[in-house]
């Protein structure tokens, strides 16, 4: 329209139109093509805007929101590629798919920097929308997963308040080496817990965590957290001590 007055512009017209909704750039890195197809159609209808070559990863101006990761190896191996993506592409979710988890790989793998772990075998709706939680800054594990883990969790802390446990002179001497505060922290690392979670939990800084995560590790023994977890679970005593320490 062009009588004076009546004038509507580009911009107004675009204030009036229904917003476009964000595409999320998905970079699919799954090696098993079935896997792969099938990822691609279930995300085809979405907003989730799916590269079909992973090789697009050796290009500089590729800035994904969302990687996707088939962790077909080792737990190892999954971790080490998680951690490898996180250095990459910093700012990106990172969902990890694979038949099976074991706790101690799932919870490293959550240190290196995976946002969401998921099941070969999850509904296709159910995946979308914990595609989408991720996407909102939410930590995402399939419900069978984190019903067996919190059964574990259950068993476990119901055997040591039932069975009075007995530890080992050496157990017992890492155990009393750990401060009332470091002993909660390594609870925390059984539980899978990142440094900023524990760090809002006894509300303290994240730094502060992980100089008692560098006490724990040195005083165990332990070349990394997961070690320092599974070890935790055969030898910490469950019930808390009284601190006063920060």
């Amino acid at each position: 329209m062009s009588e004076a007055g009546n004038t509507v512009t580009a911009k107004q017209v675009g204030a009036i139109s229904p917003v476009a909704r964000r595409q999320t750039v998905t970079l699919l890195l799954a090696n098993t093509y079935l896997l792969r197809a099938g990822l691609e159609r279930i995300l085809a209808d979405t907003d989730f805007d799916v590269s079909r070559d992973a090789a697009t990863l050796s290009q500089t101006d590729i800035q994904p929101d969302l990687l996707i990761l088939e962790a077909a190896g080792s737990s190892a191996e999954m971790v080490e590629a998680v951690g490898v993506l996180k250095l990459q592409f910093p700012e990106a979710r990172i969902a990890v798919l694979a038949d099976s988890f074991d706790l101690a790989g799932l919870a490293a793998a959550r240190d290196a920097g995976a946002d969401g772990f998921y099941l070969t075998a999850s509904n296709p709706q159910v995946l979308i929308k914990s595609l989408e939680m991720v996407m909102l800054g939410e930590f995402v594990l399939p419900p069978a997963l984190a019903l067996d883990l919190l059964a574990r969790n259950t068993h476990h802390e119901t055997s040591l308040t039932t069975q009075a446990p007995k530890l080992n002179p050496a157990a017992a001497a890492r155990v009393d080496r750990l401060s009332p505060r470091e002993s909660d922290v390594l609870r925390c690392l059984m539980n899978g817990a990142p440094n900023k979670v524990i760090a809002r939990q006894f509300d303290v800084a994240e730094a502060t965590v992980k100089v008692h995560v560098k006490a724990i590790l040195r005083k165990l023994g332990a070349a990394n957290r997961t070690q320092a977890a599974l070890w935790a679970t055969d030898h910490l005593p469950a019930a808390p001590r009284a601190y006063a320490d920060a």
